[in-house]
């Protein structure tokens, strides 16, 4: 990849997941309830689960999604269900200390998993490799899936910080409620990309 490509990448790679969307609208929810420490998995999960994708689509899975045009359409009805489970979650979440350990952020491994129903994930990982690596050379799929990974970090840390932040205003049980609700309804109205997809 030439010095000319890197910087277009860096800047798409950073709009793509600065801005708000499913993942970031998780993360901020989850650092409200649980605090950075417990939604570092999480945050994990979502780097190296999108570069995970970004590298399989890069070696060939995506080209599976034009010979086969149904595959876009059942990924679409698995995104909204799961969406769909993850606001009901989100929306009838409690505090964390009110629920006994039932309340936990995600893992790891289904932060990573949710990247494969996250449209905006897919669509990005689509983009990513069809723009920066067409060729599929190994090495350069590897090094956008790098600077995707490198442009992650300080994005997910910037909005779970922000959610542990917002500990201070949800004091109470109903401000908690309303904050989560609103996660939850933000989170309905990002499936809108969906229908673009």
């Amino acid at each position: 990849m030439t010095y000319e490509l890197l910087l277009p990448l860096v800047a798409f790679a950073f709009v793509a997941i600065a801005t708000p969307g499913p993942n970031n609208l998780m993360l901020l929810a989850s650092g409200a309830n649980f605090g950075v420490r417990r939604t570092i998995p999480h945050m994990f999960g979502i780097m190296f689960g999108h570069a995970g994708m970004l590298i399989v689509l890069g070696l060939g899975l995506g080209n599976v999604f034009e010979l086969y045009p149904m595959l876009k359409t059942i990924l679409k009805v698995l995104s909204v269900s799961y969406m769909l489970y993850l606001a009901w979650k989100i929306a009838t979440s409690t505090a964390p200390k009110a629920v006994s350990g039932d309340a936990k952020p995600l893992t790891l491994l289904q932060a990573a998993v949710f990247q494969w129903v996250n449209p905006k994930a897919v669509a990005t990982a689509l983009t990513a490799v069809t723009v920066y690596a067409p060729d599929q050379s190994v090495v350069v799929i590897f090094t956008v899936a790098l600077v995707f990974i490198s442009v992650s970090l300080p994005s997910v840390s910037v909005w779970t910080v922000l959610g542990q932040q917002m500990q201070k205003i949800l004091t109470n049980e109903r401000r908690l409620r309303t904050f989560n609700i609103t996660m939850a309804v933000l989170l309905v109205a990002s499936l809108y990309s969906v229908v673009t997809f």
